[in-house]
């Protein structure tokens, strides 16, 4: 309702992580692209083996007071856009009314939600004390939506569902969140985070994808991400098998890890069905509304060689938000009628806490009328990189997808994150409805956008350049 308190859970990577005021993941970051990799660029942010969902010695801890403002991204596995324009994404709340919860992304998303409770309970006391002089007519007290974009929805959910957030909690809202895991995780993992194999990179490749294992692998948070639905396939086969199977183990990803994903998950599951077997009439007492993305190509499984030895590049690609495969995106425990709490928009999963595609929903929400239908925001036009991630010096291909796009006033272009120089880049057609540009770039992350018209349309990717000697 309108006078609700409004807490926004920013998703992976969404808050700064500092010490004496320096942004530590951002020069750890930069430090990766443009030295050859090795693992003292992400010692910074390490964490020790075996953390749980604890949290770390003081000389582990960095401080989390400040919510991410511009692009990042952890190659391999996702982005995250920065919330520059959060309020106006909210429906412009009053300021005493909106706080957003910043946190330690690395850890456990278990200790999150503890750490959300605290958050919440004083926040809602403050506001509840100033509640009366904006909301003299207001039809009850205050109590809470939760805005939680990407991962941060695990966290929310877990709050409300095990950490006794139900009694405070209106409304959950969930942005792009992989309620079931990404196969990317398991990639990331298990060493081959930047698919590829051979050519005059492949060390480099290879280097990158070890440190990028080896920092990943203490980061409870990663480990949590894995995928509990099946998406794991064998080279030349078809059926999809869960990450458990022992028949075909994922190679080189550790079973300690897949048991954290499988307990994270559980502890949920069993929480909530606990839940909704008392509930009057088996709803939750709070509303859940879920933005998840349907038309861009999405890692969704990943392939074991035919002899079991490795991963191979040919990752199976379904519909989702470019980051989260639709079918991870369900959130079949708020309710399994029809399509539940699922709200499906054309945007992708960056895209999501903007105020084009979020405001309507959230004034919608404020004012208790249920948000509908498919979302503002489909796209027509889509990108697509084989890799997240290339190695410099070498040439990478990028995809674009939609009809016609030559005849629309087709343009792209691409230029290097925080400098305004756009250098046009040439598509040409690959196939029916698909185009295929070859590009060439220094060490940074890269924006590459395509536009074009009648009806309008755009779409727009990051890619990191790692330096390779």
């Amino acid at each position: 309702m309108e006078h609700d308190l409004m807490v926004f859970v920013p998703g992976f990577l969404g808050t700064r992580l500092c010490r004496d005021g320096q942004d530590v993941w951002a020069r750890s970051g930069e430090a990766l692209i443009q030295a050859p990799p090795n693992a003292a660029a992400l010692a910074d942010v390490a964490l020790p083996e075996g953390l749980g969902d604890q949290l770390p010695e003081d000389r582990f801890r960095l401080d989390t007071t400040a919510l991410l403002m511009s692009p990042d991204s952890v190659p391999g596995l996702m982005s995250c856009p920065g919330y520059p324009d959060l309020p106006a994404a909210l429906g412009d709340p009053l300021p005493a009314q909106l706080t957003a919860f910043t946190y330690d992304w690395r850890l456990s998303h278990m200790l999150a939600a503890r750490q959300l409770r605290t958050w919440v309970a004083r926040e809602l006391d403050r506001w509840s004390a100033q509640v009366d002089a904006h909301y003299p007519d207001r039809p009850d007290d205050p109590r809470v939506i939760l805005v939680c974009h990407s991962t941060g929805g695990l966290i929310g959910r877990h709050y409300l569902e095990c950490e006794d957030g139900r009694g405070t909690a209106r409304t959950l809202v969930t942005l792009g969140t992989p309620q079931h895991g990404l196969a990317q995780a398991a990639r990331l993992l298990a060493g081959a985070a930047i698919p590829g194999t051979g050519g005059p990179d492949a060390d480099a490749r290879a280097r990158l994808n070890e440190v990028l294992r080896d920092w990943a692998a203490h980061l409870p948070a990663v480990a949590e991400l894995l995928p509990v639905y099946p998406a794991l396939r064998a080279e030349g086969k078809t059926r999809t098998r869960y990450i458990t199977d022992h028949r075909r183990p994922v190679p080189g990803l550790p079973t300690d890890l897949i048991g954290d994903a499988l307990g994270f998950q559980e502890t949920f599951r069993a929480a909530s069905d606990g839940h909704r077997r008392t509930d009057p009439g088996g709803g939750l007492p709070y509303a859940v509304h879920c933005l998840a993305g349907g038309e861009h190509p999405t890692p969704e499984t990943l392939t074991v060689s035919a002899d079991g030895s490795h991963l191979t590049d040919d990752d199976g690609q379904g519909p989702g938000d470019g980051t989260v495969p639709s079918r991870s995106a369900t959130a079949d425990w708020a309710g399994t009628e029809h399509d539940g709490p699922m709200l499906w928009t054309g945007l992708r999963n960056e895209d999501m806490v903007s105020p084009a595609a979020l405001r309507d929903v959230l004034l919608a929400v404020r004012r208790g009328d249920p948000p509908g239908g498919m979302l503002a925001g489909s796209g027509g036009i889509a990108l697509h990189f084989p890799s997240p991630a290339v190695v410099a010096g070498q040439p990478f291909a990028v995809e674009l997808l939609g009809h016609d796009l030559l005849r629309r006033n087709l343009r792209t272009f691409m230029w290097r994150s925080g400098r305004p120089v756009r250098e046009p880049v040439r598509f040409e057609e690959h196939g029916t409805d698909r185009y295929r540009a070859v590009v060439l770039a220094t060490p940074g992350r890269w924006w590459i956008e395509a536009q074009v018209d009648t009806p309008a349309h755009s779409d727009r990717r990051e890619i990191t350049v790692y330096r390779a000697e």
